[in-house]
Order: structure tokens, then C-alpha cells, then sequence
């Protein structure tokens, strides 16, 4: 019998170690004296201890490796076990993988607006804008819908179309599902058809960004452009407009890079 002083020796675990082995019921020594309360161990505890170790040593928990010493009768459903994780650990490597190429882009994409946004040739402008007719499609929904509703449009009134396609948002703040949008294109004349409505939408003082690069990048234009709006104590009246000046086309989306949305907030005090 060794002494549990001798056996950590022996083990290569820490007295410690060994005292949570045994509450957990992974390494339960030969013999508990009555009267002491020592823990002594033989060796067969030998044997199990190095298992354990040699788990430990490899990051398994201690839930795996009571899993593994329950469960395993012999050495066939260790390795069972063993290919069982493998499989676990090279998926999650994957996992991981994707995750770095993500973050990457991520990256790559910020580095890039920021240093768009410093030196950019566009800044904010105030101007009087123009009462104009639009052909306009209403709807609640995610902001990506806008491509059918432009479709819609483009279909209904053809060479009526005279400018460039914009988005009116009628929300105060970003909304994932249920974004209150009317998608938009001037037209030189028209009538309502079916889910699209022909108006006249008031022109006035307002301002306006241009911004240049990936949509994904907009928020540090519109905070550009909030900030201006808030820093002259303007009160900016709803809906804000986003027109498409340069994007993807019907059949080559272009390189991002080159997108250039102008933001509008018309109807200043």
C-alpha cells in the first residue's frame, strides 16, 4: 500500500488532484483508514492514475474521462472513444477555420471603410432639393427586399423612369424584420397600378452625403452625416432617403468598392 503522499509521487498527480479524483469517483484509493481518514492505494490505482494523467494531459474533462473509464472495458472502447472525439475536435476545428476567415474579412472590410471614410472627397452638403414624381412601393420587411420591389417598379413604368432608385425609411432606428420602406424611382409620368403608388414627393432644405464603398460599410456615413445634422442643431424630419447612385446592375454586381450611395435627409428645421 502506498500512502497518498507516495502514490502522488509515484502518479505524477498532486495530492490535490487526487483528492478531487476521488470525489469525483475517477480514482477511489484501496483504503480509507477509519479512525485517520488516509487514503492508501495499491497497485491497480497505479494503473488507472496513469490513464487518468494521460487524459488530463490531453484536455479531456473530467466528465470525458468518466465517461471513458465507466464505459471502456477494454482497450477496443477506449480507441472507440478516442476516434469518436477525434471527430468532435476536427469539426470543431473547422468550425474555428471558418470562423478565421470570417473574422478576416471582417477586418479587411473595416480597415478599408475607415480609411475610405479619412479620405474620402465627399462631404456633407446642404441643399434645396426639388419636388419630385415618384413611382413608390410601401412595405414592411428587411431592407434587402428592396431588390424585387425595384423590379416591380422597372416593370410597371418602363421608359417613364427619369433618375436614379432610392429607398425611403420611415424608422427612427434599424429594424431587422419589419423596416418600414417605400422603394422608390422618379418617373416623368405615371398612374397607380396595383402595389405601386404614383406621387409627388415635397422637395425642401435638406442635406446630404455621398458615400463610396460596400453597403455593409453605410453606418459610419450616416453617422457622419447625424453628427453634422445634430452638431448645427438641426431637427431632421422623417422619412431619411438613400439613392442608389452607383451598384450592382441587373446582371454584373460591379466591385463594391465603387458603390456610391448619397444619403438625403430632406425637410430640416
Amino acid at each position: 500500500m502506498y500512502s497518498i503522499g507516495e502514490f502522488s509521487r509515484i502518479s505524477g498527480l498532486s495530492i490535490k488532484a487526487l483528492r478531487l479524483y476521488h470525489e469525483k469517483e475517477l480514482l477511489i484509493p484501496t483504503l480509507i483508514d477509519d479512525q485517520s481518514g488516509y487514503r492508501y492505494y495499491d497497485h491497480k490505482n497505479v494503473e488507472r492514475a496513469r490513464i487518468i494523467k494521460y487524459l488530463r494531459d490531453m484536455e479531456f474533462s473530467l466528465s470525458d474521462i468518466g465517461e471513458i473509464l465507466k464505459d471502456a472495458n477494454d482497450e477496443a472502447d477506449v480507441v472507440e472513444f478516442f476516434e469518436k472525439k477525434k471527430k468532435e475536435i476536427l469539426s470543431r476545428i473547422h468550425q474555428q477555420k471558418n470562423i478565421i476567415k470570417n473574422l478576416e474579412l471582417i477586418i479587411k472590410t473595416e480597415k478599408e471603410a475607415v480609411m475610405a471614410l479619412n479620405h474620402t472627397e465627399f462631404e456633407v452638403e446642404e441643399k434645396e432639393f426639388d419636388t419630385l414624381l415618384i413611382a413608390g412601393v410601401r412595405y414592411k420587411g428587411k431592407y434587402s427586399d428592396c431588390g424585387e420591389a425595384f423590379k416591380k417598379i422597372s416593370k410597371a413604368m418602363g421608359w417613364n423612369i427619369c433618375g436614379k432608385p432610392f429607398n425611403l425609411y420611415y424608422d427612427s432606428e434599424y429594424k431587422e424584420e419589419d423596416a418600414d420602406i417605400e422603394t422608390c424611382m422618379p418617373v416623368k409620368k405615371g398612374k397607380n397600378v396595383e402595389g405601386i403608388s404614383v406621387r409627388e414627393l415635397p422637395g425642401g432644405k435638406g442635406v446630404s452625403l455621398i458615400h463610396k464603398g460596400p453597403y455593409e460599410a453605410l453606418g459610419r456615413s450616416y453617422e457622419k452625416i447625424m453628427a453634422y445634422i445634430k452638431g448645427k442643431g438641426y431637427r431632421p424630419k422623417l422619412p431619411t432617403r438613400e439613392v442608389y447612385l452607383k451598384g450592382p446592375g441587373m446582371i454584373f454586381k460591379g466591385n463594391p468598392e465603387n458603390y456610391l450611395t448619397e444619403f438625403l435627409v430632406v425637410g430640416i428645421q
